[in-house]
C-alpha cells in the first residue's frame, strides 16, 4: 500500500512538472509558433494580393475602360511585390530550398533590396564573407527586417558579414527616432513580451530562436538615435546546414 502511494505521489508531481513546462510563457507551443507566423506572413501578403485583385476587378469592368492603364500598372506592381515577399518569406521562415552549403551574399542582398524596396531606410553593404551558411542567412535577413522596422522614419541600414570561425552578423539600424521596441527586445532574448507574443513579436522571437538553435546567441541595444544588432553562429552550424 504504501508503494503505492509513493507511486502516485511521484506520478502527481511528474504530471505537474509536465503542465508548468508545457505552460512556460516565455516558450510559445509548436502550435502557436506556426500560427503567429503564419499570420505574420499572411499579414505582410494582403497589400499584395489585394492590389492585385483591385487590379482584375478594374479590367473586368467594361465601363471602367478609362482606367486600364492604371490597372494594368497597379497588376504589374503587385505581382512584383508578391513575389518578392515570397522569395523573402521563403528563405526568412521557411526552408528555402533544400540544399545544404553556403548561400552567396549576393542573393541575399538581391531578397533584401527587393524586399524592402518600399522602405525609407537605404540598406548599405559592408560583408566580407561571400557567402553564408543557410542558419546564419536566415538570421541576416530576420535582423535586416528588425532593423527596417527600427528606423521608420529613414536613415540607413549598415549589414556586416563575416565567417571565420564562426559566422559573425552585425547590423546597425541609423535614423531619426531610431528605436528598439521592448517587445522585441524581449522576444529575440527568448522572453515573452509582457502581453504575450504577437503577430510582430513572433519575428524576433523566432529569429532568436534560430540563433540558438544553431549554436549562437543574438543580442540588440540601442543607443543616441541608432540600434544595433549582433549575432553569433557555431562554426558547427555551418558544417551541418
Amino acid at each position: 500500500m504504501e508503494g503505492a502511494v509513493k507511486a502516485v505521489n511521484l506520478l502527481t508531481i511528474e504530471n505537474q512538472v509536465n503542465r508548468f513546462l508545457m505552460s512556460d510563457p516565455n516558450t510559445p507551443s509548436a502550435a502557436e509558433l506556426a500560427a503567429l507566423i503564419s499570420a505574420r506572413v499572411c499579414h505582410d501578403l494582403i497589400s499584395p494580393v489585394s492590389a492585385l485583385s483591385a487590379a482584375l476587378g478594374v479590367l473586368e469592368d467594361p465601363s471602367a475602360s478609362d482606367m486600364r492603364e492604371d490597372a494594368m500598372e497597379l497588376l504589374r506592381s503587385g505581382i512584383g511585390s508578391a513575389q518578392a515577399k515570397l522569395e523573402f518569406l521563403r528563405l526568412a521562415f521557411g526552408a528555402g530550398g533544400s540544399h545544404p552549403g553556403l548561400l552567396e551574399t549576393a542573393e541575399l542582398k538581391r531578397l533584401a533590396g527587393a524586399m524592402f524596396s518600399y522602405a525609407k531606410a537605404e540598406l548599405v553593404w559592408k560583408t566580407e564573407a561571400a557567402g553564408l551558411p543557410k542558419p546564419a542567412a536566415k538570421v541576416l535577413l530576420n535582423l535586416i527586417w528588425m532593423a527596417i522596422d527600427s528606423v521608420p522614419r529613414g536613415g540607413t541600414v549598415t549589414i556586416e558579414a563575416s565567417v571565420s570561425s564562426g559566422a559573425r552578423i552585425r547590423i546597425v539600424a541609423a535614423g531619426t527616432k531610431a528605436r528598439l521596441d521592448e517587445s522585441a527586445r524581449l522576444a529575440l532574448s527568448g522572453a515573452a513580451p509582457e502581453d504575450g507574443y504577437s503577430g510582430r513579436s513572433i519575428q524576433p522571437y523566432f529569429t532568436g530562436l534560430l540563433a540558438r538553435e544553431a549554436g549562437g546567441r543574438v543580442d540588440a541595444r540601442a543607443e543616441d538615435e541608432r540600434v544595433e544588432y549582433v549575432a553569433l553562429i557555431a562554426a558547427e552550424a555551418e558544417q551541418a546546414a
